[in-house]
């Protein structure tokens, strides 16, 4: 039996999921068919399947990819003295990307239409709402930390509920990026400055009150 190099697996992993992500990105979930993946990533369909059994386990792949990703920006924040300024400055770095860089706007519309796509996809397939709602759910318990850590130091309200606050906070920012395909006119830096006014209006000690 021929030894499989990890190193090269790995690679023609990663490989699949892009050729996936700009398939997904194009057609939509539904559109994009295994040969039209396999054709983008030049591989066989057999080839394909010896590393990912179905278009559900790509975008569970996809998914398990950006919580890593997630998982280490969160962690990075969580060891900085104020979190809740260092996600601001995340999505204010965002900012300054998105209105500098025409490409990286082309790419994070098409990331969002791949997004909508799939919570589409997830109100009729069990095995995609399985993940969308994984996905949600550790992203929304990751923020619900981040959040949980600003409050015992004392930077943000204390009355607020950690997990229902990160789930306002997580609808709102998809929101707002989902809006760019509603009116891609819209002003991308007013509408980031904006978001970025009211996450810390929302968050800001005493802003609500116990009841």
């Amino acid at each position: 039996m021929r030894k499989i190099d990890p190193v090269k697996h790995e690679q023609k992993r990663r490989d699949i999921l892009e050729a996936a992500g700009r398939c997904f990105a194009k057609d939509g979930f539904r559109g994009a068919s295994i040969s039209s993946i396999c054709s983008e990533a030049k591989i066989s369909a057999g080839h394909l399947y010896h590393y990912f059994a179905s278009k559900e386990a790509i975008i569970e792949a996809m998914a398990a990819t950006g919580l890593e990703h997630a998982e280490q920006r969160f962690n990075h924040l969580m060891k900085s003295d104020n979190p809740i300024e260092g996600l601001i400055a995340e999505i204010e770095q965002a900012n300054s990307q998105s209105c500098n860089m025409q490409q990286h706007q082309i790419d994070m519309r098409a990331k969002k239409q791949l997004h909508v796509d799939m919570l589409a996809e997830a109100g009729r397939n069990p095995a995609m709402a399985e993940i969308v709602n994984k996905h949600s759910a550790k992203i929304r318990g990751m923020l619900a930390t981040l959040l949980e850590t600003a409050q015992k130091r004392g930077q943000i309200d204390q009355a607020l509920d950690p997990d229902l606050a990160a789930a306002i906070l997580l609808g709102a920012m998809e929101g707002v990026g989902n809006m760019t395909m509603r009116d891609p006119e819209l002003d991308m830096k007013k509408k980031l400055e904006m978001l970025s006014t009211l996450i810390k209006r929302f968050l800001a000690p005493g802003s609500s009150k116990e009841k």
